[in-house]
């Protein structure tokens, strides 16, 4: 089975929840990919700069002084440590931004109520999924970051969620695929305070139960939408993940 694991800020903001969890992933068996976010540290990075980093119902606006700093950070420096450290695990890494053998394809976003600047969405046709087979066929590791470009010479700023999803889709034509998203619990819980009311698998019905009964509510719902629409496109199953259960049973496992 491929597994493609997405790791977000919580982990990237803290150096040694991060080194442990790449430690962890370092001993996850057969074929594997991981993508990750940006962090908090754009932001920084911007403030140092004098850029003001602006947001929208928790979306960066990426013009193009902001286009330049994220992807220096993401394609450039995190990469590059995420997979200097993988190699010193002993996982054989290829750091990746959606331009690099053409990985990652997207289309800016449409310029509506809001304009995102340089965003990237992504579709089907998306993933260049000769490429990732090729790498994974051969014991590589693709490390890829939340960068994609246009194929005319533009790169894009891409939520590192969506490049999860379309890659896992994409992949899943010829591999038995599991998508792991790593958050800051170990999984769904009944009650979110609680990791002893883990729910550790839901099927759809079961979802829609748990959404009526106000088990599950405001972010934890478009997360699990998402997570179902990936798995009725062909994906085997999706889990939620604390970090550093990634390579033991504690997740919950929407199938």
């Amino acid at each position: 089975m491929l597994k493609i694991i997405k790791i977000g800020g919580g982990i990237i903001d803290d150096e040694q929840e991060l080194e442990q969890f790449l430690h962890t992933f370092t001993e996850i068996k057969g074929p594997k990919i991981l993508v990750h976010g940006g962090g908090k540290g754009a932001s920084k990075m911007l403030n140092q700069l004098n850029i003001e980093p602006k947001m929208v119902e928790g979306r960066r606006i990426t013009d193009q002084s902001t286009l330049n700093v994220v992807t220096g950070l993401y394609a450039g420096n995190l990469n590059k440590s995420i997979v200097s450290k993988l190699q010193e695990f002993g996982c054989n890494a290829l750091g990746l931004s959606g331009a690099d053998g053409n990985a990652i394809k997207g289309s800016k976003r449409p310029v509506k109520k809001i304009d995102y600047g340089f965003v990237g969405d992504l579709n089907d046709e998306s993933v260049n999924k000769e490429l990732f087979q090729l790498l994974i066929n051969n014991n590589m590791t693709p490390v890829v970051c939340a960068i994609t470009h246009d194929g005319k010479g533009q790169l894009l700023n891409t939520n590192a969620d969506t490049i999860a999803s379309t890659l896992a889709v994409a992949m899943s034509k010829q591999n038995e695929v599991e998508l792991n998203f790593c958050f800051d619990k170990i999984g769904v819980l009944r009650d979110v305070n609680d990791d002893s009311t883990l729910i550790p698998k839901i099927n759809e019905t079961l979802y829609l139960q748990l959404k009526e009964e106000g088990v599950i509510f405001e972010g934890m719902i478009p997360k699990l939408d998402n997570s179902f629409k990936v798995i009725n496109a062909g994906v085997k199953n999706v889990c939620l993940v604390h970090a550093r259960n990634i390579n033991s049973e504690i997740k919950t496992i929407l199938c």
